[in-house]
């Protein structure tokens, strides 16, 4: 058990996690005599329980798990999930869960003890919705012990997004009390690759992230260790869980659109995920695409941002347009592939559904998927080839009027004007999925470069990189040996 201020060493069972258990260890032995109050969240899966569990384990802190209950039956848990901290034989009793919070208080008073004491509270929505006075009372007890000692470290933790975000937003009770707030994101596409083993493989680590994403929880105990044996098993494996009736991960992608609890219409929230999935990203595409008007799909839109299923992504060259984009890989690998072929694919068709779906996998599932984990590599290990910029990583359209079109950049690197300067372009990219790129890719970038130069930006240090998972062809290899185009395929991603 540690100490106050001792430092808690990541077991070997938690994968990657260094900076999140760094975050939570440090929070949990923080050597100060007040209560302190931190929000751990992230969407299902993500491995938060797996992450608090092992840090109790290591501090000797108290762990509770709620399930859905009603507030009677939540308080029975937690009394006979205190009794068994405790080592009692008879389960603790609380009439209310005023007395339920007054008690795991007092348990961290300074005569109990002298290291603090970690509390967590794991699926915290599903006590609020029992209880909605829940977060006063907490906010009662930190309170009160500001000007009082305390031991206390208290977590609470949930995958509610849309819940957990309000607890310390504008007027709530709790704002203004932690002293963390952690999202538990999914692996990035490195870390997910020697997560399910297959770091060797590129080219077989980019189609299984596009469908499944860095989400941990999928290998160990939705799949039981299934994992594709290489690039050519990859086919017959998907068919044996993603797509297969009798898989957990079939019906996956419609249970987390149906857990978060601002989600009521769900036909309505499938139908806006499958017009981005379908190519249309922009807020009146998506309204066109389902037959709604644009003012008609704010609310879903926003739940959605705010479920962290949907993101916004701002045109880095064209101020006020905007695009969405689905974060949950396996999300959109259902909208775009399965929930068109859903009959057939619940009757075991799953072979004859893949062998049709080449082209709106690429197109629709692997392309966009691609894209972002090009912008992803800028964002960390790429960023040593943009000579020290730390600018803005995004994509956008830049609108060639003479040729009356516009040229899509699927990755750039912008950093905003200050001081009276102006804005500066680091590096224009294209990312292809299923393409040879060719010199015809590298001159619509050069275009690009030359049209932000006349619209003033500062495009003297700008590089020009060529992204693709199929290759180059022989005239841009033998253009990129000048040293003016940056080649980047899967091996080079995936370092």
């Amino acid at each position: 058990m540690a100490g106050q201020g001792q430092r808690v060493v990541k077991p070997d069972h938690v994968f990657d996690r260094g900076a999140e258990w760094a975050g939570l260890a440090s929070f949990a032995v923080r050597a100060v005599p007040r209560a302190m109050l931190g929000v751990v969240s992230g969407r299902r899966r993500m491995g938060k329980t797996y992450l608090l569990r092992a840090l109790c384990e290591q501090l000797g802190g108290f762990y509770f798990g709620a399930t859905a209950a009603t507030e009677g039956e939540s308080l029975r848990q937690l009394g006979a999930a205190l009794a068994g901290h405790a080592g009692s034989r008879v389960p603790f009793s609380f009439a209310t869960w005023d007395d339920a919070v007054s008690y795991l208080f007092d348990l961290a008073a300074p005569d109990r003890g002298g290291a603090p004491l970690l509390v967590v509270l794991d699926e915290f929505p599903y006590l609020a919705k029992a209880a909605p006075e829940l977060p006063s009372l907490i906010q009662r007890e930190m309170d009160r012990y500001q000007a009082e000692p305390s031991r206390m470290r208290l977590l609470l933790c949930g995958s509610a997004m849309s819940v957990m975000g309000g607890l310390l937003a504008s007027t709530a009770p709790l704002r203004g009390r932690a002293q963390l707030e952690l999202i538990v994101q999914p692996f990035g596409y490195r870390s997910a690759a020697e997560f399910w083993g297959v770091a060797d493989s590129p080219e077989l680590a980019a189609r299984l992230h596009a469908v499944l994403g860095g989400t941990p929880a999928y290998r160990r105990q939705f799949l039981a260790e299934d994992v594709p044996e290489s690039l050519d098993d990859f086919d017959d494996w998907l068919c044996r869980t993603v797509l297969s009736p009798l898989s957990p991960l079939f019906r996956e992608a419609r249970y987390l659109l149906a857990e978060e609890a601002d989600i009521r219409d769900t036909a309505l929230y499938h139908s806006v995920l499958a017009a981005v999935a379908e190519g249309n990203a922009t807020r009146g595409g998506i309204a066109g695409y389902i037959g709604r008007k644009a003012v008609d799909i704010s609310h879903p839109l926003n739940v959605l941002e705010d479920s962290r299923l949907l993101e916004r992504e701002a045109d880095v060259f064209r101020a006020g347009k905007s695009h969405y984009r689905i974060t949950e890989p396996l999300i959109n690998f259902y909208e775009a592939v399965m929930r068109p072929a859903w009959a057939r694919l619940e009757i075991g068709q799953a072979r004859e559904v893949w062998a049709q779906s080449a082209e709106r996998f690429a197109a629709q599932v692997a392309g966009p998927h691609f894209e972002a984990v090009c912008r992803e590599y800028l964002l960390g290990p790429g960023g040593a080839l943009l000579g020290g910029s730390l600018g803005r990583v995004g994509s956008g359209i830049v609108v060639d009027p003479a040729a009356r079109k516009q040229i899509q950049i699927d990755a750039a690197v912008v950093e905003g004007g200050s001081g009276g300067g102006r804005a500066s372009v680091a590096l224009l990219g294209e990312a292809k999925w299923g393409t040879v790129m060719g010199l015809n890719h590298l001159e619509r970038l050069a275009r690009a470069r030359d049209l932000l130069t006349e619209r003033g930006m500062d495009t003297g240090g700008c590089a020009l990189a060529c992204f693709s998972a199929a290759g180059f062809s022989d005239a841009l290899r033998a253009r990129a040996e000048r040293g003016d185009v940056l080649l980047l395929g899967l091996r080079e991603l995936y370092g």
